[in-house]
């Protein structure tokens, strides 16, 4: 039987080819979005996979739209945390909204959407918990120190989750991606891409939303039982720990 995973924040970006990644392994994939209703609806008629709009930071709706995930497609297995937000500014200008908005979406997310999966996932004996962190998160970033700190709470509640899971085959590990090939990334002018970013990576290029989507694929399969509490970096060498 097919195995259930969702993936938030999965219809656009790197979360799309996760998404897309996950059901050529052959998963029932359900794909949270937050806010672009057309971006969402253009990528469930491309591809099949079902969608679901919510607010991550939001327990009520986490709890609401997992059961109505569960109620279409059956108990969620495999979970991917990906959404996630940026509010960037030097810290000295840095306002509490900033700070509390990153935060909320892409911290408080890790609870909200991972504690009403657990204990389905304890009782059967079996869980793929996988968050996307950040190269941000393991080497800090001017000008995002909300985003790095959120990236870096992933890396600990990861390594701490995964000492809770194991013993009922839940494992839990998190992802690192560089710069990826997004179009927030692809945004950026090509003078800046070329003189302050390629430079940083060893291997010259920047990583494709696939390369982070089958690292995603191989953690969430059944052979993957062994590794647990996990960082994978995949950043073309720009940060080695």
């Amino acid at each position: 039987m097919a195995r259930v995973a969702l993936v938030t924040g999965g219809s656009r970006g790197i979360g799309a080819a996760i998404s897309l990644g996950l059901q050529a392994a052959g998963c029932k994939v359900a794909a949270t979005y937050a806010g672009n209703e057309a971006a969402a609806a253009s990528f469930k008629a491309a591809t099949g996979i079902a969608v679901f709009k919510w607010d991550v930071a939001d327990a009520a709706a986490c709890q609401a739209g997992i059961a109505l995930v569960e109620a279409e497609l059956g108990p969620v297995e495999i979970l991917v945390n990906n959404a996630g937000i940026t509010r960037d500014a030097a810290f000295h200008r840095m306002s509490l909204e900033q700070w509390q908005q990153v935060m909320s979406t892409n911290v408080d997310s890790l609870f909200t959407m991972t504690r009403p999966v657990w204990e389905g996932m304890r009782a059967r004996k079996f869980g793929r918990v996988i968050s996307i962190s950040s190269v941000n998160g393991q080497k800090g970033q001017f000008g995002q120190t909300n985003y790095a700190a959120a990236k870096a709470a992933a890396i600990g509640f990861t390594k701490a989750l995964a000492q809770e899971g194991a013993a009922v085959g839940i494992t839990v590990n998190c992802i690192c991606p560089g710069y990826i090939a997004t179009e927030m990334v692809k945004a950026v002018p090509a003078e800046v891409l070329k003189a302050k970013i390629l430079p940083q990576i060893p291997v010259g290029r920047l990583g494709e939303p696939e390369e982070i989507a089958r690292c995603v694929t191989f953690l969430a399969s059944d052979e993957a039982g062994f590794i647990t509490g996990s960082t994978l970096s995949a950043n073309g060498g720009q940060y080695m720990a």
